[in-house]
């Protein structure tokens, strides 16, 4: 009752009680959890029930909550002020981070959030070829920014509602959305709107519409395109920067693109963003060139010190092979529990990332996607949440795991999920 009674006040003052709509629970159903605090793979709710997180804030939080030396550098960050709006040393020092990480980056601007990152991007990207369409794929979201919330994934597919109401038509006629690991699609777009297409921009492992991984070739094949037609790659790594390695999908892929956005995990989970590229494309932004992007919290103190502490951290710590090790633990006793149950669920995951999908058979884009039963992950979820197992409030999203979680977390949630399965 404690949080039916806080939602129903959320409600009179926050619209829909919620600042994000997936934290509303309409996909899943019930009272959305509120939280009191964090601790390690752990939070613990406004009613003071312990949780196991598998969101950790939609993926920074790659070391869990609270981690000592992140929560340290950001003390000392705001003992010293919590914003300038002018240049401090910090940000010079997680800019070259970034650059040492991402060899694809000459030149970094940091942003207040992941949608701000692509939304500058993208502008640079027009800018530099001198063209207004971009191609971006069904079930990949990049924020909400207003050309992009065309067949957009995460909280607007949660909501049945791909597109958004406010967005002028004009604006939406500027992206073509395309299906993901569909090259031969991509191929006809550029012969279609030759010498229009501005870029092209992919989650290159997508956790949007649920984990779904690139068909061999896919993204090669975006490169070798984008080449050919002298139009921009931009991988969006908001979610895969620092996530699957230390130099996100593109280390991985050994696939270098032409602009790259980055998201919450390089502010520890603070609000924080940034995109960086070719000094000749990122040498058109403001100072340097005519396009303008600005903002008075880019590069926040106390933002910027949790970012380089995580950064520093992930250097030191090397958690990837950890993660990989206990992220396949988790899926192979789920797994079991699928078979003994004979429930229908596909799991797509990609290091440390991964999705129960409720139907049969592959999930390769959104189409195949929206198959899953949406109705039977919402009992799913709320059997969890009952065990303390904090899963997505929603069937199109990804789940984390993180470097905090232990065997006794995971050997509790498998013995979960094999009760949760049970029946569906």
């Amino acid at each position: 009752m404690k949080s039916a009674a806080l939602f129903a006040r959320a409600s009179k003052s926050l619209v829909g009680g919620v600042n994000s709509p997936v934290r509303a629970f309409k996909s899943v159903g019930g009272t959305p959890v509120f939280v009191k605090s964090g601790a390690g793979p752990h939070f613990t709710s406004f009613e003071g029930k312990r949780y196991i997180d598998f969101v950790g804030s939609w993926g920074p939080l790659i070391f869990g909550h609270a981690r000592r030396e992140i929560v340290q550098a950001a003390s000392r960050a705001l003992d010293l002020g919590s914003t300038f709006g002018a240049a401090t040393v910090a940000e010079v020092e997680l800019a070259e981070e970034l650059k040492e990480a991402f060899p694809s980056m000459d030149l970094v601007r940091l942003t207040s959030s992941g949608t701000e990152a692509v939304m500058s991007a993208l502008r640079v990207a027009r800018a530099y070829t001198k063209r207004d369409l971009v191609i971006k794929f069904a079930g990949c979201y990049h924020g909400h920014a207003d050309s992009l919330l065309v067949a957009a994934g995460s909280g607007a597919l949660t909501l049945g509602a791909p597109d958004s109401a406010g967005v002028p038509a004009a604006w939406a006629k500027t992206t073509i959305t395309l299906p993901y690991n569909n090259l031969e699609a991509v191929a006809k777009a550029f012969k279609k709107f030759h010498g229009k297409i501005a870029a092209v921009i992919v989650e290159p492992f997508v956790g949007n519409m649920g984990v779904v991984l690139p068909h061999d070739g896919f993204l090669e094949g975006l490169r070798a395109l984008t080449k050919k037609n002298k139009s921009l790659l931009i991988f969006d790594e908001v979610i895969t920067g620092f996530r699957l390695c230390y130099g996100g999908a593109q280390t991985i892929t050994r696939i270098k693109p032409d602009l790259t956005t980055m998201g919450k995990i390089i502010g520890g989970g603070l609000p924080m963003g940034a995109y960086g590229g070719r000094k000749d494309i990122m040498s058109l932004v403001a100072p340097l060139g005519p396009v303008y992007q600005a903002g008075t919290l880019s590069g926040n103190p106390v933002a910027v010190a949790a970012g380089l502490a995580t950064l520093r951290l992930l250097r030191k710590e090397k958690p990837y092979a950890r993660l990989q090790q206990i992220t396949d633990y988790l899926l192979r006793g789920i797994g079991e529990a699928i078979e003994d149950t004979r429930a229908q669920v596909q799991i797509n995951s990609a290091g440390s990332m991964f999705t129960l999908f409720f139907c049969g058979g592959p999930i390769c884009d959104l189409t195949m996607a929206k198959r899953a039963d949406t109705k039977k992950y919402a009992k799913f979820f709320q059997r969890m949440l009952a065990q303390g197992i904090y899963f997505p409030p929603a069937q199109f999203e990804a789940a984390f795991v993180s470097y905090a979680h232990d065997k006794k977390d995971l050997d509790k949630t498998i013995k979960a999920a094999r009760v949760a399965l049970r029946g569906l």
